[in-house]
């Protein structure tokens, strides 16, 4: 039977467990995907801990971890047209991505370009398409200059790649550690920590023009002080009410294939590079869940499934 890594209640990874499931069967607007690679959100720890997006139901038990996948059409549902067994394709499965087999909605897949692997793919429906989302929704013209808050993590790490394909200049805040890391990708680095804001300041002295935060909480507070002359704000890290109080908003996610589609094109002209750091087999979902659960990861975790 198939494998899929789960989580068998809420809790810490004591609820964590690799099972044999039923190899599950498209339905009208579905795809049947062998999975090839899995990302690795902070979302995915979050969820097993008990998360839940406002207004989402209860979830049943076992639940699959894997908000996004890469792998090979095995099989069509009804209505399904523009996808063939042997495509290859990336998207947001419907119940979730570390296993053998996923189901995804044709709304939410786009097909693989050769000059992207597997494991790049992998990385895109949620980290780089929620970068794109954000940025896209600052709007902001080429030349102008935008912070990012959180730039050493998967989010941040596409973000300033993102920004910098659409002409503008990023200021980049990451800890000390990953000063090489954002600075690789064409940022100038903003070192976080107290007093983070007065650099900031120090480092942008033609002003910040947006921000897009990816930490919430008590940096978005800070990064909303460094607005001036009307400049935007969105986080993706922090609830709409909580962003509309320092004058931002949430970013508005677009989950639809044209964002796929423009983020593959991105990687596939070498103006984004995931950055997958480390991958992990399927039966050690464990273990890559916890290099992200500790917030050290450098860019991108993957869990790669065997063919």
């Amino acid at each position: 039977m198939p494998k899929a890594y789960v989580f068998t209640r809420y809790g810490g990874p004591e609820t964590e467990a690799l099972i044999d499931v039923d190899r599950p069967r498209p339905g009208p607007g579905q795809v049947l995907v062998a999975v090839r690679a899995a990302g690795v959100n902070p979302v995915d720890w979050k969820l097993r801990g008990g998360y839940r997006r406002p207004g989402e139901a209860e979830r049943d038990f076992p639940a699959y971890f894997g908000n996004e996948v890469a792998g090979v059409v095995e099989e069509t549902g009804e209505g399904v047209e523009g996808f063939a067994a042997g495509d290859e394709v990336f998207g947001r499965p419907v119940l979730g991505g570390w296993s053998q087999y996923a189901l995804l909605s044709v709304d939410l897949i786009a097909r693989k370009p050769d000059a992207v692997s597997f494991a790049q793919a992998a990385t895109l429906p949620v980290a780089a398409a929620t970068a794109y989302d954000g940025l896209r929704q600052l709007a902001l013209p080429p030349g102008a200059t935008v912070l990012v808050t959180g730039a050493g993590g998967g989010v941040g790490v596409a973000a300033v790649q993102i920004a910098r394909a659409f002409g503008l200049r990023v200021a980049g805040v990451a800890s000390e550690g990953k000063k090489d890391l954002v600075e690789s990708l064409g940022a100038v680095h903003v070192p976080s920590g107290p007093g983070w804001t007065d650099r900031a300041r120090a480092l942008t002295p033609d002003g910040i023009d947006g921000i897009y935060d990816l930490v919430g909480g008590e940096v978005l507070t800070e990064a909303a002080s460094l607005r001036t002359g009307g400049a935007a704000l969105v986080t993706a890290a922090a609830p709409p009410g909580e962003a509309e109080r320092l004058g931002g908003a949430r970013v508005a996610r677009a989950y639809d294939n044209a964002v796929l589609e423009q983020v593959a094109d991105l990687v596939a002209r070498g103006d984004l590079d995931p950055l997958v750091t480390r991958t992990f087999p399927l039966e050690r979902a464990g273990d890559a869940l916890r290099a992200v659960e500790e917030g050290h990861a450098r860019g991108k975790i993957v869990i790669e499934v065997a063919a």
